[in-house]
C-alpha cells in the first residue's frame, strides 16, 4: 500500500511539475510532451511493485462494463477525428473570417459575435480543437489590428471549456465520467442542458464587464477571405458530423453503444474521402494531416492514470476519499473537490479517479456526484494552465505567438471568471436534479 501511495504521489508532483517547468523534452530533434511519460514511468512502476497484476490490469482495460477505458478512448478519438478532418478543409477559418469581416470597426461586436461561434463550434465538436484552431487566429488578427488580444482569448478560452459540458461529446472528462455509469446521449442533455447555458449567460457577462473599457476602442480589420480547400470534403465533413451527432441522440433507443457509432462514422468518412480522392485524383494531404494531428499522447496519459487508479482502488484509496466526500452535499461536495482536484493532478486524471469514487456511492447521489464532477472537470480547466491538457497546448500557442499572458494573469482571470461560473452551474445542477 505504502509503495502504491509513494509511487502515485510522486507522479502527481512530476506531473504537475513538467507542466509548469518542462513542459517539453527534445529527442532526436523532435520535441515531445513530458506529461506523458511521466505517468506512463508512474503506471509501469506501479506494475513493478505489485501495486496491480498485469491481469487485473487487462482485465479492467478489457472489461465488459461502460467504464472500459478502450472503449472511452475510442468514441474520443473518433470524434476528434470528425473535427480535425473538418479543420483540415478549413471550415473554422472561414467562418472566423467571415465573422470578423462582418464586424470590421466594432469590438465589442466581435467580441460577442467570437464567443458565440466558439461556444456553438464547441457543443458539437471539441472543445481541444477549437482553442487549437481559434487561439492563433486571434494571435494573428489581434495583432494586425493592434488591439488588445488579452479579453478575446480570456473568451475564447472560457468559452471552449464551459460550453463543452453541453453534449457528452464535448470533453473527454464528459465521455469518461458519463459512460462510467451508463448515462446516454438524451439523459445527459436533458441535465446538463440548464447548468450549461446559465454558466454561460453569466460567464460571458462576466469577462464583458472586465474587458468593457478595452472593447469600446475602435479596431480596423482589413478584409481577409479563407476559401475552403474543398467543398465537396466540407459537405462530406460536415454531413458525417451531423449523422453521427444524430445517431447518439437515438443510439440508448436502438441498444447501439456510443463508441460503435462514433467508430462507423469515422470509418465512413475515411472511407469516403478516400474513395472521392481516387476517383478525382486529389491528393490526401488533407486526410494525412488529419490522422497525423490525431492526439496519440492522450492513449498512454488515459491508460497509464487508469492503472495507477486501479491500484488505489485495490488498496482501499478511492474508498477512503468517498468516506471523506460524505453523502451530503454531494452536488456541491463533489463539484468544487473535482474543479480543485483537476488543478491539482489535471482533469483527465481526476476524472479517472473520481470514477472510481463515486462508484461507491448509492443510487440516488450517483447521478448527482457524476454531473457535479462532471461540471467541475470543465470549469476547472481554466482556473490554471494546470487543469486540463487544453490549458497546456493554449499556454504554449499564445507564448509562440509572442502574445504577454502569464502564468498568474491566466489565474487571476481564471479566479475572477471561474468561481461564480461554477457556482452558478452547480446551483442549477441542484435545482435540475
Amino acid at each position: 500500500m505504502i509503495e502504491t501511495l509513494v509511487i502515485s504521489l510522486i507522479t502527481c508532483i512530476l506531473l504537475i511539475l513538467s507542466i509548469l517547468l518542462f513542459p517539453k523534452v527534445k529527442i532526436f530533434k523532435k520535441e515531445i510532451n513530458t506529461y506523458w511519460i511521466i505517468c506512463l514511468i508512474g503506471a509501469l512502476l506501479i506494475l513493478v511493485f505489485k501495486g496491480v497484476s498485469i491481469k487485473e490490469l487487462i482485465d479492467g482495460l478489457f472489461a465488459e462494463s461502460s467504464i472500459n477505458p478502450i472503449k472511452i478512448l475510442v468514441l474520443f478519438f473518433s470524434m476528434t477525428f470528425l473535427s480535425i478532418f473538418l479543420d483540415e478543409v478549413r471550415f473554422f477559418k472561414f467562418i472566423a473570417s467571415v465573422l470578423t469581416n462582418k464586424c470590421k470597426t466594432n469590438q465589442t461586436s466581435l467580441f460577442f459575435a467570437l464567443y458565440s461561434l466558439v461556444a456553438i463550434l464547441t457543443i458539437f465538436t471539441s472543445n481541444d480543437i477549437v482553442i487549437l484552431t481559434f487561439t492563433p487566429f486571434i494571435c494573428y488578427f489581434t495583432k494586425n489590428t493592434k488591439i488588445n488580444p488579452i479579453p478575446f482569448l480570456v473568451a475564447e478560452f472560457a468559452a471552449a471549456n464551459t460550453w463543452s459540458m453541453m453534449l457528452i461529446i464535448g470533453n473527454p472528462t464528459n465521455i469518461y465520467l458519463a459512460t462510467s455509469v451508463d448515462i446516454n446521449f438524451i439523459e445527459y442533455l436533458k441535465v446538463m442542458f440548464l447548468p450549461t447555458l446559465l454558466a454561460g449567460l453569466v460567464q460571458i457577462f462576466l469577462i464583458y464587464i472586465i474587458f468593457k473599457k478595452q472593447l469600446g476602442k475602435p479596431m480596423q480589420i482589413e478584409e481577409t477571405h479563407v476559401r475552403v480547400k474543398s467543398k465537396l470534403d466540407l459537405v462530406f465533413g460536415l454531413g458525417h458530423l451531423l449523422i453521427c451527432i444524430i445517431l447518439l441522440v437515438v443510439s440508448s433507443y436502438l441498444d447501439v453503444s456510443m463508441w460503435i457509432v462514433c467508430i462507423l462514422c469515422a470509418i465512413s468518412l475515411f472511407m469516403s474521402i478516400t474513395s472521392s480522392h481516387i476517383i478525382r485524383h486529389k491528393s490526401f494531404k488533407s486526410l494525412k494531416r488529419t490522422v497525423l494531428r490525431l492526439p496519440y499522447e492522450l492513449i498512454p496519459f488515459v491508460l497509464s492514470m487508469f492503472t495507477i487508479v486501479l491500484a488505489l482502488q485495490k488498496q482501499g484509496i478511492t474508498e477512503y476519499i468517498y468516506s471523506f466526500l460524505g453523502e451530503k452535499n454531494i452536488v456541491f461536495k463533489y463539484g468544487l473537490s473535482s474543479y480543485v482536484m483537476s488543478n491539482v493532478i489535471n482533469n483527465i486524471p481526476m476524472s479517472v479517479l473520481y470514477s472510481k469514487v463515486i462508484n461507491f456511492t448509492d443510487a440516488l447521489t450517483l447521478k448527482q456526484a457524476i454531473y457535479s464532477t462532471i461540471i467541475g472537470s470543465n470549469i476547472g480547466a481554466f482556473l490554471t494552465p494546470i487543469g486540463a491538457l487544453a490549458g497546456i497546448m493554449f499556454t504554449d500557442l499564445v507564448r509562440r505567438q509572442d502574445v504577454k499572458y502569464s502564468f498568474l494573469n491566466f489565474i487571476k482571470y481564471g479566479i475572477i471568471i471561474s468561481i461564480p461560473t461554477l457556482l452558478v452551474a452547480l446551483i442549477s445542477l441542484f435545482i435540475t436534479l
